[in-house]
């Protein structure tokens, strides 16, 4: 059986359930962008990782599949219950890096060592998933508020951001790379 089926040629794509929207709905922007999102950390873990980063790293594209997944279901909630407890996650892991860290001194730009970078761009598209879905959320609730979206995607999303931003200072520490600091010319 083909991959192809033919069904989007005229610029329409089927959400779970079978309703057919504009392939740029705000609902195929959101979770388009989380899978985005998800490829680049795929990208990302081509690199030689530790071992423990590399598994928190599958965590996290695991997690963001079933975002997507309910972001592709109206009315979609069963990733709720592990977002929850992803959020936790996330918030401990930011801990125990920036514990490592030493205090920031001055904004930072993106860069340093290769995995720092692929981090800060893994950041930036989160950052856009986050807004991508928070546009979802505010024309859900303003249309048909009976298929609200779950709020704690929103906050998985930006603690996401958060941790990628640790994550790169803290590779490029264990890289030996300074990160890059901004300067005022």
């Amino acid at each position: 059986m083909p991959i192809y089926t033919g069904t989007g040629d005229e610029g329409e794509t089927g959400l779970f359930g079978n309703r057919r929207v504009p392939k740029d709905h705000l609902r195929i922007e959101a979770y388009g962008t989380i899978d985005e999102l998800n490829s680049l950390l795929g990208l990302l873990r081509a690199e030689s990782l530790p071992q423990q980063f590399d598994h928190q790293l599958a965590t996290v594209q695991s997690t963001l599949f079933d975002l997507g997944a309910d972001l592709a279901t109206e009315g979609g909630r069963a990733s709720l219950p592990r977002v929850e407890r992803a959020i936790q996650d996330l918030e401990r892991w930011i801990d125990a890096s920036e514990g490592r860290l030493p205090p920031l001194r001055s904004f930072v730009l993106p860069g340093g060592c290769r995995v720092a970078a692929l981090l800060h761009v893994a950041r930036t598209v989160a950052r856009r998933a986050e807004r991508r879905f928070w546009t979802l959320v505010w024309a859900v609730e303003r249309d048909t508020p009976e298929l609200a979206l779950p709020r704690p995607i929103g906050v998985y999303l930006n603690r996401l951001s958060d941790l990628f931003f640790s994550w790169a200072r803290r590779a490029n520490l264990d890289a030996g790379v300074a990160d890059v600091p901004w300067q005022r010319e």
